[in-house]
């Protein structure tokens, strides 16, 4: 394999297509899930058990951040209210890949990215604008060549369990509003 590159996780249906992506394009993909956003540690902890049937699927490994909800929700402070995409979302992109380009430097790394951009509701270009600040970072736009589509599929075929919502509470908010 190619260079290796941590992979900052959201949860399994994201990464699938991403991880195909950073193969196909000679990258060794280390997994992290950290996902400190997700409002209840059960869901945390769902969503890594569908990323530990990815991780074999493909045959790696996924290291597991502790969940610190509080440490999220103090770095979003002051803009709860905002709709999804605007600043809050920023902001927690910010302490997401903070906490990837810590452990991609923890491992003696030196690329990582996201799997935050094969979503199709998220501004890949608020992620790459936050990303840049850290060393290290690839901007992969895991949307284009079919991403979010592929990773639809191949959920489907790993049976995996694909979530409405990026998992905090002012998104599931404006999830429940628009049902």
């Amino acid at each position: 394999m190619g260079k290796t590159i941590l992979l900052h996780a959201c949860c399994g249906p994201c990464s699938t297509s991403s991880i195909e992506r950073l193969i196909e394009e000679g990258y060794s993909p280390v997994l992290f899930y950290s996902n400190d956003n997700i409002n209840s540690e059960e869901e945390y902890n769902k969503r890594f058990d569908n990323l530990k049937i990815v991780a074999e699927h493909y045959a790696l490994d996924a290291i597991k951040d502790s969940y610190d909800h509080e440490s999220w929700k103090r770095d979003i402070e002051g803009f709860e209210g905002e709709k999804e995409g605007g600043e809050r979302c920023k902001r927690c992109f910010m302490h997401n890949l903070k906490k990837a380009n810590e452990k991609m430097h923890d491992l003696g790394l030196g690329l990582f990215t996201t799997t935050l951009t094969v979503s199709r509701f998220k501004n890949s270009k608020n992620i790459f604008s936050v990303g840049r600040g850290f060393d290290g970072f690839e901007e992969i736009d895991f949307k284009k060549k079919n991403g979010f589509e592929k990773s639809v599929r191949l959920s489907r075929e790993l049976g995996l369990y694909r979530q409405s919502y990026c998992g905090c509470e002012f998104s599931m908010r404006d999830y429940e509003k628009a049902d």
